[in-house]
């Protein structure tokens, strides 16, 4: 006879885990990472104006390690209010809603981001 002490544990959700807190991890170092480049570049001798600005992103590389950064930030910006909005809103549509407005405020900033980043 098999003597059962408490109940089995149910884990209901999303499972993400370990994978979302090392996407956070890597999105967080890799704007780290960009915000020192950045810095670098700023700190370069010279008068900073729209020139100097403009010139930091005129350089390919530069281009798509700034887009790069775009889409990590709307990523990391994601999972974080995924998980508020999972651990604060119990009501299966009003959380529904809220991430879906989330997603879409995520999208329009990134999109924004990268016109802006394409026109300089």
């Amino acid at each position: 006879m098999a003597i059962n002490y408490g109940s089995k544990r149910l884990v209901v959700g999303a499972h993400y885990g370990l994978r979302d807190w090392l996407s956070q991890r890597i999105t967080a170092a890799l704007m780290a990472l960009f915000t020192l480049v950045l810095l670098v570049q700023v700190l370069l001798p010279g008068p900073m104006g729209y020139d100097k600005w403009a010139g930091i992103f005129a350089q390919q590389w530069m281009k798509v390690l700034t887009f790069t950064v775009i889409v990590s930030l709307a990523y990391h910006a994601w999972v974080g209010m995924r998980d508020v909005w999972m651990d604060y809103i119990k009501p299966v549509g009003t959380r529904l809603f809220a991430q879906v407005v989330t997603i879409v405020w995520l999208v329009g900033c990134a999109g924004w981001a990268v016109q802006v980043l394409w026109r300089l």
